[in-house]
């Protein structure tokens, strides 16, 4: 009886537990569901806002999730589902100011008729007032008068037409501020239909990247979750091996002096232990830190190729930035060929690799012919990074003579 006891407890509180789960679940898709939302525009725009807060919260705990192809797939899925939402609220706000300037563009219509009714009355008053106040004179109103309260009632007609007149002026200037208070609403309401405008066109460009982003991981990973967990494995042991060799943690071997634009090593041609293929990876150190090599890099002809997947992306909008500001050699010889930039790249927004790390502390770049050579002259080291699953990572390093100032030379033999 014990026994059973316990099982039907145990049994009754796994039910409690499995209900629960099930009720978060049907929660949290019911607060990202725009379905359940009003259909009168003002009441789904106030609706739609909350609907897109709540999705972008459980993106965020999305982030953080698991790392697996589905997570990533349901990410992008979610950012889609938070951009679609965005579009329909932003076209409904586009809607609702276009009602508004339409209506106050009638009204606008209207007060300007009044201006034009009240101008005209109040003209032909001041010239009847005119003519009359030269026509007789105080004297003349009283000599005129049979009796004084003859005198009175003409006293008080002049006190009503005056009384008149000026509500007629008060009239006239309320109007012309009402109808400059409409006419500044009114190109207050346009300037914001332009700003909408605009943001629907930024989020069209975001729906049409995330889709593509959704594409290029399927068709990079094979929707294979093995080729996806393969694909992150190789990203994060040459991300640990680049922040373990900038920490200092190679094992190296000085060289000696060498003098700028020397030949110091050689890419590996082709993929590597921890590279897809062949490129340089190029970073700028000063005291443990990666600096933005484009600081230092003067210009050259170049290829960007970093704002997608493929040559196909080459010179791109969406491409990082390519702004070498410098009077450095480059390490490769022209035309160099960027594949990705410095920070935050494109890569790091819309690719796999920003599951493994959200900046790139170099340029992943490409040249002319596989030789690297000294951007300025120091000394020499050859070192080599042994990271995860034994995979080493060979490089060399020139400590420049000035401000501190190191380069790093990845994906290299010598």
């Amino acid at each position: 009886m014990k026994r059973f006891f316990i099982f039907a407890s145990i049994l009754f509180l796994t039910l409690i537990i499995i209900i629960s789960v099930y009720t978060q679940v049907a929660l949290a898709d019911e607060t990202c569901d725009p379905s359940s939302c009003p259909q009168d525009p003002i009441e789904r725009i106030n609706c739609l806002n909350k609907v897109t807060e709540k999705c972008e919260e459980q993106l965020q705990n999305a982030r953080s999730q698991e790392k697996t192809l589905k997570s990533q797939l349901s990410l992008i899925d979610g950012q889609t589902k938070v951009t679609s939402l965005k579009i329909e609220e932003t076209n409904l706000k586009i809607e609702k100011l276009k009602r508004e300037i339409t209506d106050l563009s009638s009204r606008i219509t209207r007060i300007s008729k009044n201006l034009d009714t009240l101008s005209e009355i109040l003209l032909k008053r001041i010239i009847q007032t005119y003519k009359y106040n030269n026509a007789i004179s105080e004297l003349d109103l009283l000599l005129s008068s049979h009796g004084f309260a003859d005198l009175l009632e003409r006293l008080k007609y002049i006190q009503v037409a005056q009384a008149y007149d000026k509500k007629k002026l008060y009239d006239l200037q309320a109007t012309k501020l009402a109808y400059h208070e409409q006419k500044q609403d009114k190109q207050t309401r346009q300037e914001e239909a332009e700003k909408l405008n605009k943001e629907l066109e930024t989020y069209k460009s975001q729906l049409a990247q995330q889709k593509k982003d959704k594409d290029e991981l399927l068709r990079v990973t094979k929707n294979d979750e093995a080729r996806y967990q393969s694909l992150l494995a190789q990203v994060r042991a040459e991300y640990l091996a680049i922040q373990g060799i900038v920490a200092g943690q190679g094992k190296e071997t000085e060289v000696g002096s060498v003098s700028q634009g020397q030949k110091i090593a050689t890419l590996i041609n082709g993929p590597s232990c921890n590279s897809g293929g062949a490129h340089l990876h190029f970073t700028v150190v000063k005291d443990g830190s990666a600096l933005n090599p484009f600081n230092y890099l003067k210009s050259i002809d170049n290829q960007n190729c970093s704002g997608g997947p493929s040559n196909a992306s080459c010179g791109t909008n969406d491409a990082d930035p390519f702004n070498p500001a410098g009077s450095w050699d480059w390490p490769l010889n022209s035309p160099i060929k960027m594949n990705q930039g410095y920070g935050s790249t494109w890569a790091v927004q819309h690719t796999y690799v920003g599951r493994i790390y959200n900046f790139h502390n170099g340029l992943d770049i490409e040249g002319s012919s596989m030789e690297v050579k000294a951007v300025k002259s120091g000394t020499l080291f050859r070192g080599s990074y042994s990271g995860v699953a034994g995979c080493a990572l060979p490089y060399v390093r020139v400590k420049h003579n000035e401000d501190s100032l190191e380069t790093l030379y990845l994906h290299v033999y010598y």
